[in-house]
Formats: structure tokens, C-alpha cells, sequence
């Protein structure tokens, strides 16, 4: 009988936290206006207070008309990784939390493609996903794309990373991370072998972590 107490006292120290201070923060980071050169709105999710959170790289150009990140061409390809594990859109919308490097559309590159955001503006942006590791304690991370696990793992040739679980400090939270490669129409990397496998082991590493079946059972 004490171990079931203990037990259940463990399974509800991971339950979500209140989605209050989450609404609050959001309110906030919605009005932010640090880096000039980034093109609003803000794009944030919703108060999904998870243990989940996936990081992206920055809203494209079109997110900011839809209010959502993942809202384009590569959310449709990230979303269909998700249902090929059993998770549909919107049920991963309702239960995790996306945030991103920078949260802002970062403008058009001189020579094509998005520009990448500057050092400076990864640190200003870097304040907001710190608070939301303190809110939610998170417990399991997925970068998505080169900016975004550059954030939290050492500078690696996708190969060394893609694939492969790794357990790190983040923000003071010690937590899970399972790297994605860039869903982006402009990519073949996943495409195409090695990166077509990884991908795959990548995704079946997500449907077997404790964490992801508990948010999604």
C-alpha cells in the first residue's frame, strides 16, 4: 500500500502545470518587441501547459497571417510524422507545447530562403523559452531543424544527432531530447538515405518514450 502511495504521489508530481502563469507569460511574450529587424506578430501557441515541448526554428512567412506556428508546408510534412506514430494535429496542438529559437518572422534572405536569425536575436528570443521550461518543467524536448538543436546540443552533422536520444540540462530542467530534421519543402535530407531512416528511428523513439505515451494515451 505505501508503495502505491508513492507511486501515485510520483505520477501526479508530472502532471502539467496550472495553465494560468503559461496564459500570463504568453500574454507577454505577445507584446515583445526586442529585436527590430524581426517582422511581426509575435506567433506563439496556445496555454497548453505539457511536458512536451518542440521547438522550432522561426514562423515563415506565412504563419504570421494564420497565427500558428507549424502552419505551412512543413507543419503539414512535421504533422503526417506525427500521425505515421498515432498522433493527428490537432490532438499534438492540445497537448503539447510548440515554442521556437525566435518567434518572429525573421524576413527573406538576400539570396533566397528565410534569413537565419542573428546570435543577438537567438539570445533576446532565448528568455522566453527559459521562463517556459521553469513554468512547464519540461521533460522531453524535440529541436526541429539545425537552428533549433544547435540550442541544445553541441554543433553535429545531423547524422551523429538525428536518430539518437540524448538526456541534457536545458534551461536549468534536466530533460529528454529527440532531434528532428526541418520538415521544409526546401529540404531532401529526410527525404532521402541516411536521412530517410533516421528520421523514422527518431519517430519510433518518440512513440516509445514514457513521456510522449503518457501525454497522448
Amino acid at each position: 500500500m505505501a508503495q502505491k502511495r508513492q507511486a501515485d504521489k510520483n505520477k501526479v508530481s508530472k502532471l502539467p502545470t496550472d495553465s494560468n502563469e503559461l496564459s500570463k507569460h504568453i500574454a507577454t511574450l505577445k507584446t515583445c518587441t526586442l529585436c527590430p529587424a524581426m517582422i511581426g506578430p509575435v506567433i506563439t501557441h496556445r496555454p497548453v501547459a505539457s511536458k512536451i515541448y518542440l521547438c522550432g526554428q522561426a514562423p515563415g512567412v506565412y504563419e504570421g497571417d494564420l497565427g500558428r506556428p507549424f502552419a505551412w508546408t512543413a507543419g503539414k510534412t512535421m504533422f503526417k510524422w506525427f500521425s505515421s506514430i498515432g498522433v493527428d494535429e490537432e490532438i499534438f496542438r492540445s497537448r503539447a507545447y510548440i515554442g521556437a529559437v525566435c518567434r518572429c518572422f525573421p524576413g527573406k534572405a538576400s539570396g533566397g530562403g528565410d534569413r537565419v536569425p542573428s546570435p543577438n536575436e537567438v539570445k533576446n528570443c532565448s528568455r522566453w523559452m527559459e521562463a517556459e521550461f521553469k513554468i512547464m518543467q519540461t521533460e522531453l524536448v524535440i529541436p526541429v531543424g539545425r537552428l533549433a538543436i544547435d540550442q541544445f546540443l553541441p554543433k553535429q552533422k545531423l547524422t551523429d544527432v538525428i536518430g539518437k536520444q540524448f538526456r541534457k540540462e536545458a534551461f536549468g530542467t534536466t530533460c529528454d531530447i529527440i532531434p528532428l530534421p526541418h520538415p521544409s519543402g526546401a529540404s531532401s535530407w529526410f527525404k532521402i538515405e541516411p536521412g530517410l531512416s533516421l528520421t523514422k528511428e527518431a519517430l519510433v523513439l518518440l512513440a516509445n518514450h514514457p513521456v510522449w505515451i503518457d501525454t497522448f494515451k
